[in-house]
């Protein structure tokens, strides 16, 4: 690099919807940090507390926003890796659901080391909890909140895996900073308009889906169905994501009907 190198940033996952999912490295590399910055905007985390984490560490997080880490460039974070060791910590996994590769690229080419200690995924919490196989997921998606016309991208999406046979993980919007977390029944009612425009029977009222609600707590709600029956089922507090398979391996479907409770016709309509 021909740089002297400076301090470090450790990129830190928090895991999922608390404060004890982050990992036991994770929480060692946190008492030995100089500062800890911590970014909330991301996910949502329901039952995560700053002042518990803090107690517990023995450490002052500094929250940071969406605008200091993207807009910004994360100077606040880089500024203080360029005198100590930072720990940003991140819910999740830190660079696989959220995007801070920005931040660890201008910070390795200013000198900073970085290094990364991975946490729970809600990607693979998701996909486990649903009971389907991981290795038939094609590629994942966000549903967005609309601002203006109503984002296309999921509906290829999900057309493009279904045409491979594969499933599609679709993650819902977080806007943490206005408290705004889109619920299953959101998301396919921005579904079922593309589909009233579009007509290309993607997602319609009889298209089979997975709703997850709180993937990583110990009160997750798992249930497959219908879009028809989806829409009016009570899913609890996000965070949500839905699920729509493609082609079903018999153990798939088995593992619908008996840990997500989908209806016993699915049996017979996979024959």
């Amino acid at each position: 690099m021909g740089l002297d190198c400076l301090g470090e940033v450790v990129f830190v996952g928090l895991g999922l919807h608390d404060d004890l999912g982050i990992s036991l490295r994770g929480l060692e590399e946190v008492k030995s940090a100089d500062e800890v910055f911590i970014e909330l905007y991301t996910s949502f985390m329901p039952e995560f507390s700053i002042k518990r984490f803090e107690g517990f560490s023995g450490k002052m997080l500094h929250v940071v926003s969406r605008k200091e880490l993207e807009e910004e460039d994360g100077e606040t974070v880089l500024r203080a890796a360029e005198k100590g060791k930072v720990v940003l910590l991140v819910p999740g996994d830190p660079l696989i659901a959220t995007t801070h590769v920005a931040l660890r690229v201008n910070a390795e080419k200013r000198g900073i080391k970085t290094r990364v200690v991975h946490g729970a995924s809600v990607l693979s919490a998701v996909i486990g909890l649903s009971g389907l196989h991981n290795y038939k997921f094609g590629k994942s998606v966000t549903i967005p909140f609309p601002s203006g016309a109503v984002s296309e991208t999921p509906y290829d999406v999900i057309a493009q895996n279904r045409r491979l046979g594969l499933h599609t993980l679709c993650l819902l919007d977080v806007r943490a900073e206005e408290k705004r977390y889109m619920k299953i029944r959101e998301g396919l009612d921005l579904l079922l308009k593309v589909e009233e425009k579009r007509k290309e029977g993607i997602v319609t009222f009889d298209t089979l889906a997975v709703g997850v609600a709180r993937a990583g707590s110990s009160t997750p709600t798992v249930k497959a169905g219908f879009v028809k029956e989806l829409l009016s089922y009570d899913f609890g507090m996000p965070p949500h994501s839905i699920v729509f398979p493609g082609r079903l391996h018999f153990m798939e479907v088995e593992a619908l009907v008996v840990l997500a409770g989908a209806p016993e016709k699915l049996r017979r309509m996979q024959r």
